[in-house]
């Protein structure tokens, strides 16, 4: 905290937002004095401070008073913090610097059946930037952020878009059976990201990766797109290129509210 912000600090506020985050990871506040001294508080204010939260609707008593959890107003509130963290708006100012790292386009879509649409572009100042714009349409099968989304469908969701459908092939890369898609999709799904060499468009790679919502959905995907050199996996730069992707898309989700499952180490 800065020297002004511990100045203007106001204790109460501290030891009430100490007690919500205790009560949300699970801590219901049953032992009213071993609670106090867990969380540095004398066992008054403890008392004070549950039951003016309680007033205010942001916890709620599961027993007469005995234990705790968040109320309906705190889920209230997270839910319009929520709400008003437009994907858009957040994804805007990470595609710009990922596009400027790499010299290459990048591009927000979203799912719409078979299809993607495509919310946002941004271009490095270069003569080498994507055609792609602000409400196209793409087939999803053949393109990167088609793939990542259609990845995280369920299994029965995915053949039922594509049971009796035609997967029109792009290049000789492209996915032109169900078979094949259901394996890339979930090899993409399996590796986190989608990659591309040509496979939509000859001289044209592509790389993307899921952004995900505060519920865990895959709601969005990023790519980037640029001359196929830059996407030889035999070259360092495509390594360069993948790991930002998956960075780029990991902190607009962190931004929607996405906390990723901690991984235990191996």
């Amino acid at each position: 905290m800065t020297e002004a912000g511990t100045q203007y600090s106001v204790p109460p506020v501290h030891r009430a937002f100490r007690l919500l985050r205790h009560i949300a990871q699970g801590g219901q506040c049953r032992n009213a004095s071993a609670t106090a001294r867990e969380l540095g508080l004398n066992r008054t204010t403890l008392i004070r401070l549950l039951h003016s939260l309680e007033a205010e609707g942001m916890i709620e008593s599961l027993d007469g008073g005995a234990s705790w959890q968040l109320g309906p107003g705190m889920i209230a509130l997270a839910a319009d913090a929520l709400k008003s963290r437009n994907v858009i708006r957040l994804a805007q100012p990470v595609m710009a610097a990922l596009s400027t790292r790499l010299g290459l386009s990048s591009h927000l879509g979203i799912l719409d059946g078979r299809e993607i649409i495509y919310l946002l572009r941004e271009a490095p100042n270069t003569h080498l930037v994507s055609n792609i714009r602000e409400g196209s349409r793409l087939p999803a099968h053949a393109t990167t952020v088609g793939r990542v989304l259609l990845g995280h469908l369920p299994a029965e969701t995915l053949r039922r878009f594509y049971a009796d459908a035609k997967l029109d092939a792009f290049t000789d890369k492209t996915s032109t059976t169900l078979e094949l898609l259901e394996r890339q999709v979930a090899t993409d799904r399996a590796q986190g990201f989608a990659w591309s060499a040509g496979n939509f468009e000859a001289g044209i790679g592509s790389c993307a990766a899921p952004v995900f919502d505060h519920r865990g959905a895959a709601i969005a995907a990023l790519n980037v797109t640029g001359p196929v050199d830059r996407f030889d996996l035999n070259r360092p730069q495509a390594a360069e290129v993948r790991d930002a992707v998956i960075a780029a898309a990991a902190e607009i989700s962190t931004a929607l509210g996405y906390q990723a499952r901690r991984q235990a180490l191996s």
